[in-house]
């Protein structure tokens, strides 16, 4: 089963994608895990990676989707979570078209809905563990009372430097500017779900898990 999770930053999709990794055996597949992954590994195709990137440079679609081909020709049977791709309408024909050519499809194309203000709020609360990057919420799962992390025992946490209400409108705005199209473009397709992703984790995971199956 082959999936996308779609939402605008913060929505969770990071968490939900990692659920599924542990529950479902799934493979997340985030762009910037492949790209940070590939500049280290000393392929062809990883060492286009870090002369890009060490110039300063965008990473072009050819290699992100190059990168995803590697990732399919690994895994042929499939499985993958695409967690911050596609991000725009020529990277989901790329998608589908690279699908196509290994006998793949997309199952289905989840959208994780949120409310702007609530995600607001909810951003400014969020933090992660700075040694196994577990993440966690002041509002909805806030550090345990010992301040040691729940998965690891770490007791250091870090807030990103942009999860503030600045950075989080501009971040919102890229997103309905460049990726929300893409909600039209996989309803139309037939392929799109909805889930709340301001629930509970445990909530939305089973929201996902029901349309699943």
């Amino acid at each position: 089963m082959n999936i996308i999770l779609l939402g605008p930053p913060g929505a969770g999709k990071g968490t939900q994608a990692r659920k599924l990794v542990e529950e479902r055996g799934m493979i997340q597949l985030s762009t910037g895990d492949m790209l940070r992954d590939a500049r280290t590994s000393g392929t062809e195709m990883g060492n286009k990676v870090a002369a890009i990137m060490d110039a300063g440079q965008l990473v072009t679609d050819e290699i992100v989707i190059g990168l995803i081909e590697e990732k399919l020709e690994a895994h042929p049977e499939g499985g993958f979570i695409f967690d911050g791709f596609p991000r725009t309408l020529g990277q989901a024909d790329a998608l589908g078209d690279l699908l196509a050519r290994h006998g793949m499809k997309l199952d289905a194309v989840i959208e994780m809905q949120v409310d702007d203000e609530a995600l607001v709020a909810r951003i400014n609360a969020r933090s992660t563990c700075a040694t196994c990057g577990e993440g966690y919420n002041d509002i909805s799962k806030p550090i345990p009372a010992d301040g040691k992390c729940v998965k690891c025992g770490g007791t250091e946490f870090k807030r990103r430097a942009d999860d503030n209400e600045e950075s989080l409108r501009t971040r919102l705005m890229e997103y309905y500017k460049k990726t929300s199209p893409l909600i039209g473009y996989y309803w139309a397709k037939g392929d799109l779900k909805a889930v709340d992703g301001l629930g509970e984790i445990d909530e939305v995971s089973a929201a996902i898990g029901a349309i699943l199956g």
